[in-house]
This record gives C-alpha cells, sequence and structure tokens, in this order.
C-alpha cells in the first residue's frame, strides 16, 4: 500500500465550492485543463496529505462540477466538505512538454519589470472570471495584480527563477506631484 503523499509535492485540482441536494452530492470548482476529467486523476487527498478522496464525477452545472465522493452519504455530511481543497501528488500529472508549465510552478518566482525593477514574489495566480492574474506580493507595490498573457508576462524562466513583466502603462506610477485633493475638484 502507498503510503500517504509529502505534503510539499501536493499540487491543487479542485476545491468543495457547495453541495446540491439531499443525497450528498458536491459542487466542485476544477482547476484542470478538462475540468470533467478531474475523477480520472485517481485519488485526491487533502492539503496535509493524510486523507484520501475517491471523486466521481455525476454532472456540470454552471460552469462546476457535480460530483460524489466516497463515504458522503447525504446533504449534512456533504456541507461538512464545503471548502476543501482537493489536491494530487505532482508525480501522477502529466508530463509536460517544452515550454510548458503548470500554474502552481509560478508561486515564488521573482516578477521583474523589463526595465529591471524588482517587483516582487508570485504568490497566486487566480482567475475570477474575466481571465487569469498574477498575484504579486512583498515588493514596492502593494496589492499588484498583473493580468496573466504573453502582453505583460513577456517571458517564463522556471530555471533562473523570474517571471518577466511588462506591466500596463499606469500599473506602477506611484501618486505624486499635488496629493492634495481638494473637495471642490471632486
Amino acid at each position: 500500500m502507498k503510503e500517504n503523499p509529502n505534503p510539499s509535492e501536493l499540487v491543487l485540482l479542485a476545491i468543495v465550492t457547495g453541495v446540491r441536494g439531499l443525497k450528498g452530492d458536491l459542487r466542485i470548482k476544477s482547476f484542470t485543463a478538462e475540468s470533467k476529467s478531474l475523477g480520472a486523476y485517481g485519488p485526491l487527498w487533502d492539503k496535509a496529505g493524510r486523507k484520501k478522496y475517491q471523486v466521481c464525477i455525476v454532472g456540470e452545472s454552471k460552469g462546476q462540477l457535480i460530483a460524489q465522493i466516497d463515504g458522503i452519504k447525504n446533504r449534512t455530511e456533504a456541507e461538512g466538505l464545503k471548502g476543501l481543497e482537493l489536491y494530487i501528488p505532482r508525480d501522477a500529472l502529466p508530463l509536460l512538454g517544452e515550454e510548458e508549465f503548470y500554474y502552481t510552478d509560478l508561486i515564488g518566482l521573482q516578477a521583474v519589470s523589463i526595465s529591471g525593477e524588482l517587483l516582487g514574489k508570485v504568490s497566486a495566480v487566480d482567475n475570477y472570471g474575466a481571465g487569469d492574474i498574477i498575484e504579486i506580493t512583498g515588493g514596492p507595490y502593494k496589492g499588484l495584480v498583473v493580468p496573466f498573457s504573453m502582453e505583460f508576462c513577456s517571458k517564463i524562466n522556471l530555471e533562473d527563477g523570474v517571471l518577466l513583466i511588462d506591466p500596463p502603462n499606469g500599473l506602477l506610477e506611484r501618486p505624486g506631484g499635488d496629493t492634495n485633493i481638494k473637495e471642490d475638484n471632486l
């Protein structure tokens, strides 16, 4: 029997967002390229790599999967899983081609502007419905987010740990000049 995976080698594949019906069906947001393939990866794990979940996809609704997890038989049990993040060991993921990467590989990269300014480190890759964005923390700009596209993230060098950012106009401008705004001008 295979031992539990090392938590540092787990990759987030999905999150339980809610419950559907009375029989324990779950709503799951999948981060896989093909959302319905989530069940094909085999058992998924909790973040600590301690608890294993066998997921069976039964449908799709409103951009999310409807699934059942072995052992969950009713709505009350299913509600206890809301917010559960589901992971897989990295070695269970398909091999990538040249110049391909998983979003998880971007976390921790140094974000550097094309002018050479260190912007911080990539702390997250998110999508709130309008496209993927890169969150950058630990640098001189608070709350820095950059659209994740070739236009703005021009080069990814995983070996050197660098993400080259060509920021949209105005993104890195700090308020300057006259910072005293008069109420008459509002």
